[in-house]
């Protein structure tokens, strides 16, 4: 969950920085008309890699945060997302 998700839990941290430097690589790339797929590529699968680490090894308190998480759907989230047009 990145923070344009809702607030950042205390282990999602490494997650959102490494996106946060991703994302910072990209605008420079494009700003300085450089080619930096392969630093990008990089990066993303060590960012896909700590996600199913981190997300794998969760406690039992951190599983109860992200249940508990503001910004999850809810029941009629996912009714009014079934019968939207």
């Amino acid at each position: 969950m990145s923070s344009n998700h809702g607030p950042t839990l205390e282990f999602e941290k490494p997650i959102v920085d490494l996106e946060k430097q991703i994302e910072e690589i990209r605008q420079f790339s494009v700003e300085k008309n450089l080619d930096m797929s392969q630093q990008i590529a990089v990066l993303e699968e060590k960012s896909e890699a700590l996600k199913k680490e981190i997300y794998h090894n969760l406690d039992v308190w951190q599983r109860i945060q992200i249940i508990r998480h503001p910004k999850r759907p809810t029941c009629l989230d996912y009714i009014t997302m079934a019968f939207d047009g």
